[in-house]
């Protein structure tokens, strides 16, 4: 089997070949098409690729295994894997949302040589709170519960946990792109990509990577308190902070003008941060 066809991998046709690669990671639950909003942004100046994790989106279902996707390394190897696929390396701009942000980390780690610059959107490299030192904003009981309810109803979790993540009515655009892309997703590989995703913690790891990079932080987010995001910048080399004054943990969905904006500063060379 192909890791093209494995993982779904898209390029957006571009008419120079030697322009700036971006390439985009979705978060848990999620697929390719989130960040449908976010890429006619970069159309004109960058070769844009997007993929699906195996057991997401359009993916191949067959490809799953339960072992290697029972923590996020397998996810890591995912990535690794498509820009080895597509011979990518060093001036790639990797944008991920949510834990494509841990998971870009531990590739760039891995491999140093994959990526120049990294975006993180709404990034948490530990959802759980480690007091007094860390405040990552659950106990470990509400996640156990979040998965308890994927186990007994899973459409009733998934109805539940969509206005939760994007900050929106229940009947909002994005609120249902994100629901219907979480019902679309097979129970069984979507409980192991939550459990891989809530109860990770890359804490240890974030002083081995040397990628410079951009976080971008959601002011009001249920998901990733806003200590969460002065913790990375922290503890994160090369590291560059920006607030971003929304609701919600999708703000590629929700206000991709500004993520658009905040990227394009970013790549210009001009340094920001921009705090609470």
């Amino acid at each position: 089997m192909g890791i093209i066809q494995r993982n779904n991998v898209k390029q957006l046709p571009h008419a120079n070949p030697d322009a700036p690669i971006t390439i985009y990671a979705h978060g848990f639950g999620c697929n390719q098409d989130m960040w449908h909003l976010l890429t006619p942004e970069f159309a004109a100046t960058h070769r844009q690729i997007l993929f699906d994790y195996v057991g997401s989106g359009r993916s191949d279902a067959r490809a799953f295994d339960a072992l290697r996707y029972s923590s996020l390394a397998g996810y890591a190897q995912d990535l690794i894997e498509v820009c080895d696929a597509l011979c990518l390396s060093k001036d790639v701009i990797f944008v991920g949302h949510s834990v494509s942000c841990s998971i870009g980390i531990l590739a760039s780690i891995q491999r140093p040589d994959l990526f120049s610059q990294m975006v993180l959107v709404g990034p948490s490299p530990c959802f759980l709170n480690d007091p007094p030192a860390y405040s990552g904003g659950f106990e470990r009981a509400d996640l156990e519960g979040l998965l308890a309810l994927m186990d007994q109803n899973y459409i009733g979790w998934a109805e539940y946990f969509a206005p939760v993540v994007t900050g929106s009515q229940a009947d909002s655009p994005i609120t249902a792109q994100l629901a219907g892309s979480f019902c679309s997703t097979d129970p069984v590989m979507a409980r192991q990509f939550a459990q891989a995703t809530f109860f990770s913690d890359i804490r240890q790891e974030l002083g081995r990577c040397t990628t410079p990079s951009l976080i971008l932080q959601h002011r009001r987010d249920t998901l990733v308190p806003l200590p969460v995001g002065e913790y990375l910048n922290t503890h994160l080399k090369h590291s560059v902070l920006q607030v971003l004054d929304v609701t919600g943990h999708c703000a590629h969905m929700s206000h991709p003008d500004q993520v658009a904006s905040a990227i394009r500063h970013y790549l210009s060379g001009s340094d920001s941060c921009v705090l609470p």
